[in-house]
């Protein structure tokens, strides 16, 4: 990205933040330590629904943060990435980050994000979750289909054939009818129905249970959480504004995810934005979220870790909880 493009995003995000009373009152920063460090560094990969992540560089930097990095990762290797202290913080479906506790990495998983943005998609012929037994069914490695698949009796483990299609093309796999069924996320969500191949027959930001729990949570790398507890809550604090800033401006995040280089089609990010419930944040439960899917991977033996020994080791909720009732959420 070109130093003009740099500034342009700075400027539009910080113009737009302040207007809209995003920043922090100056009351409310008088009143906070100083920052342990000004350096902070989030994961970035090509999922637009971590929006919130990659258009609060502005607010970070007006909160004290100098030294504002994004890292790339990947979806296979960014919880891996996140607990051995390549970046410091980075956002994830509650799964993964489930997994990842279970594994013992060192992650602390610190607010919700937003809920819903995954869709199924099917070929004629499968009108539900029950029909898909028997069928080839693609995922991204993250299990979800697994448990949706388990909530309605099936099997997964023989009843579905459950194809991974990391480092594949899922979208020509399901197009050229290799697949039956594809769990998408953005962008492949709007590519998809851009192309008009196959049907939704789930949609996770309406459909429950699983439209009334996060879908993507932000977790932080826990030697840095516990060593800059006043940046790590500026961090969150920063996140979560960002989140309403999503909400309330979609037309503007959208074009400073595209201007940051994050994705390509500003149409697609605007209709993830504009579809997705990115002010979630203040009303679902961040505990909850991670107690539900816990405990359905731990009955299909996912993850050996109870969900009490899940939320006990990686989990801490102080910061959101400080946020919250500084933004009166």
């Amino acid at each position: 990205m070109t130093m003009t493009q740099t500034r342009r995003r700075f400027l539009t995000m910080t113009a737009l933040a302040g207007a809209a009373g995003l920043l922090s009152p100056e009351r409310v920063r008088a009143a906070e330590s100083a920052l342990e460090t000004t350096s902070v560094r989030l994961g970035r990969f090509s999922a637009i629904c971590f929006a919130p992540q990659y258009v609060c560089e502005a607010l970070l930097r007006a909160d004290g943060f100098t030294d504002v990095r994004y890292i790339d990762t990947t979806a296979v290797t960014s919880e891996e990435d996140l607990g051995r202290g390549k970046f410091d913080f980075q956002s994830n479906l509650p799964m993964d980050h489930v997994i990842a506790i279970d594994r013992g990495l060192p992650i602390t998983v610190l607010t919700g994000l937003h809920a819903g943005c995954y869709e199924l998609f099917a070929h004629e012929g499968i009108r539900g979750i029950a029909d898909l037994k028997g069928k080839r069914v693609g995922e991204g490695g993250s299990r979800w289909l697994s448990l949706i698949a388990a909530y309605v009796g099936l099997d997964p483990k023989k009843d579905l054939t459950l194809v991974d299609v990391i480092g594949a093309n899922p979208l020509d796999l399901f197009a050229e009818g290799k697949l039956d069924a594809y769990m998408a996320a953005p962008p492949d969500v709007q590519e998809l129905h851009a192309r008009k191949v196959g049907h939704v027959i789930l949609r996770t930001a309406t459909d429950p249970p699983w439209s009334q729990y996060f879908c993507c949570m932000t977790a932080a790398n826990r030697e840095y959480a516990a060593r800059y507890p006043v940046a790590t809550k500026r961090v969150i604090r920063a996140v979560l504004k960002a989140a309403d800033l999503c909400a309330s401006k979609p037309e503007v995040a959208a074009r400073l995810i595209v201007d940051g280089g994050f994705t390509e089609r500003y149409e697609y990010a605007l209709q993830t934005l504009t579809e997705n419930p990115y002010g979630a944040w203040r009303e679902y439960d961040a505990e909850d979220t991670l107690r539900f899917y816990a405990l359905r991977m731990h009955e299909l033996g996912m993850i050996k870790s109870t969900p009490q020994k899940i939320i006990a080791n990686g989990t801490d909720w102080r910061f959101l909880n400080e946020v919250k009732r500084e933004l009166k959420a």
